[in-house]
């Protein structure tokens, strides 16, 4: 092999290892998992302090909260397993029971602090019913 063939080897691997450190070092802080309320709530003390979007379903009946207050407690569920969860802030208007809700915070020892909450109603997105016969009228 020749001396420059080992030059141009070497200072490849050298921009690689720099450009590597760099990405790691730059997306370590923004990383954040993807989980749903079941994985989260069968191992809460792995998620413990850890950037999570957390994906379930508003549990019917345990919104409580004021527009005015800005501060909302709820539980999510999902496969059978709940988790509690708190947001401060305006949700969004699709946010009511059995809403599917991607939270994005840390969870806690208390449950799922949220510092982002997006939601969609179930029933917007539902099928509509198939059409009936039309009526028709003879003269």
């Amino acid at each position: 092999m020749s001396h420059k063939a080992i030059k141009i080897g070497l200072t490849a691997l050298v921009l690689a290892t720099a450009f590597g450190a760099l990405m790691f070092t730059t997306l370590q802080d923004n990383l954040q998992y993807y989980k749903y309320v079941d994985e989260v709530a069968t191992a809460q003390h792995e998620w413990q302090g850890k950037k999570i979007q957390g994906h379930g379903y508003v549990v019917p009946g345990s919104i409580e909260g004021t527009d005015d207050r800005r501060d909302w407690k709820f539980d999510l569920h999902r496969n059978g397993k709940v988790i509690s969860a708190t947001f401060a802030g305006a949700p969004p208007d699709t946010f009511k029971d059995d809403a599917e809700v991607v939270l994005t915070g840390q969870f806690t020892p208390h449950g799922f602090s949220a510092t982002d909450m997006t939601a969609k109603c179930p029933s917007k997105y539902e099928e509509a019913p198939p059409a009936g016969p039309v009526a028709t009228t003879s003269s």
